[in-house]
């Protein structure tokens, strides 16, 4: 009996999202069922191997399939181009071809690094997610974001490449340390703002990772089966995402990616109560749940600070950036503002 929920994603090269118990236990099958006679790169950083690696080497191998490891420090400031190109050269040196797989196993830092290399790697390859934290679950591994970071900013050099298939296990999340779980929280209050079902499901006594996770994706792969490549809607998933990336690049990346995203949540928030977007209700109802789940703290820099660093953002063209912000829950918008104007967002 199935015991795993399937999200379809619906673009050109459409792919399935499974979300259930112990799935990490059948992604061998899943990878002969996808290619015959192929070879699987499995790209992790140390902390995750060391939890899984061994695991999912097995898995695959009593399969018939061979499988290398490329292990990568763990961290933010790692998911650069000297990582990119040290995993281009291992594909390189053990012969992987246009026929084999790529499986990101890990968080953001991972599935993005093994994303872009999927994507640029003999001009693509086909690599299926495994992500580790509620974070990427919910938000990295899906819709075929991928990218690195440069010293000037974050996600600068990347690529639009769809997996061909994510595999999230439930029991990975549900065990997951409890300041790693929360910091998935972040990306998860970004979507109680863009969607009623989540924030209602956040305002609950009682639900289950799983539906959680369901909810987050089923909005966030209608957005990508509209707007594939982020010419449009779908930069209203950035919601919070431009004060956040300021926030990870002035802590040169020790303030981590969900809590940046949860203090950003609270600029756009706080901002929109100031110029009368949300009501009073609306703003009380959300600092409820964030205190669930977040350690409320002062933003540690200043207006300028913020706005500097937030030039070098790529949603910035010339003298505007845009932003996205909300009539209300679950009704984001996207508006383009002076530059100028980030300072007075980020008071």
């Amino acid at each position: 009996m199935k015991n795993y929920k399937t999200v379809h994603v619906n673009v050109k090269n459409g792919y399935d999202i499974k979300i259930g118990e112990n799935l990490i236990q059948t992604l061998g099958e899943e990878i002969s069922s996808m290619v015959s006679n192929a070879k699987v790169a499995i790209i992790s950083d140390d902390i995750v191997y060391a939890k899984y690696g061994k695991n999912v080497e097995e898995v695959i191998s009593k399969k018939g399939i061979v499988a290398k490891t490329y292990v990568f420090s763990h961290g933010e400031e790692n998911k650069n181009l000297i990582t990119y190109g040290k995993i281009l050269e291992f594909l390189a040196t053990n012969g992987f071809d246009r026929g084999d797989v790529i499986v990101a196993l890990g968080g953001g830092v991972v599935g993005d690094t093994a994303g872009f290399v999927s994507a640029t790697y003999l001009r693509g390859i086909k690599y299926v997610q495994v992500p580790t934290t509620l974070l990427s679950a919910v938000d990295s591994s899906v819709g075929g974001k991928t990218a690195v970071d440069l010293i000037a900013g974050k996600n600068l050099v990347g690529a639009f490449y769809q997996p061909s298939l994510v595999l999230i296990d439930t029991n990975i999340i549900a065990n997951l340390p409890k300041d790693v779980f929360l910091d998935g929280m972040g990306e998860v209050l970004k979507y109680s703002l863009l969607s009623k079902d989540v924030f209602d499901l956040l305002n609950s006594s009682n639900y289950s990772i799983s539906e959680l996770i369901y909810l987050c994706i089923d909005y966030k792969k209608r957005i990508v089966e509209e707007d594939e490549f982020e010419n449009g809607n779908r930069k209203l998933l950035n919601l919070g995402h431009t004060p956040a990336h300021a926030i990870e690049l002035l802590s040169q990346f020790k303030i981590t990616h969900g809590r940046a995203v949860a203090l950003g949540l609270r600029i756009i928030v706080n901002y929109c109560l100031k110029i009368n977007r949300i009501t009073q209700g609306e703003y009380d109802s959300f600092v409820n749940i964030y205190n669930k789940f977040i350690e409320d703290e002062k933003l540690p820099y200043t207006n300028k600070e913020m706005y500097f660093a937030s030039l070098s953002d790529k949603k910035r063209l010339g003298d505007s950036i845009s932003i996205v912000v909300i009539d209300g829950i679950g009704k984001p918008k996207i508006e383009k503002i002076k530059r100028t104007l980030l300072e007075e967002v980020y008071s």
